[in-house]
């Protein structure tokens, strides 16, 4: 199984309002960026869609370790609360409905086209790859034209 290396970020200018994602996919030396931006979301539906966007990008079953500055998204896989809401029917521990279950069922059918490990990076210091995944995200933001 091919081991891909993926970096993601999400923006979010106003919360919620104009919102961007970014990310990375490294292979075997390779690198390929991309990003996109959405109206009227928030930055964790963009942290959510840039891991998404990558894993979508893979065409073939593949080892990859993502690596995030959203505890939101890690940590839904590391303490396992992923499949606990999967279970319950997308439902919290207090009953209530779990915000963005389109993007987190979306995201869990991926992650189960591969072998994927979720690594929590400090956001905004000095992880090269992630501050480039802001710069995606954020520019993307910036050049997001409503209604084209």
């Amino acid at each position: 199984m091919k081991k891909v290396i993926l970096y993601t970020d999400g923006a979010c200018s106003v919360n919620p309002g104009v919102g961007g994602w970014g990310a990375v996919l490294s292979f075997n030396g390779f690198e390929k960026q991309f990003s996109g931006a959405e109206a009227d979301t928030t930055n964790n539906r963009m942290e959510l869609k840039a891991v998404i966007e990558g894993l979508k990008r893979l065409k073939e079953p593949c080892e990859v370790e993502v690596y995030s500055d959203s505890a939101y998204v890690v940590n839904a896989f590391q303490n396992n609360w992923i499949y606990g809401w999967e279970k319950s029917g997308y439902k919290k521990s207090d009953n209530k409905p779990v915000l963005n279950d389109d993007l987190w069922r979306e995201l869990l059918r991926l992650t189960r086209e591969h072998s994927v490990k979720f690594i929590k990076v400090k956001g905004h210091a000095d992880n090269e790859y992630n501050n480039l995944c802001d710069k995606l995200a954020t520019t993307a933001v910036k050049n997001f034209k409503v209604g084209l």
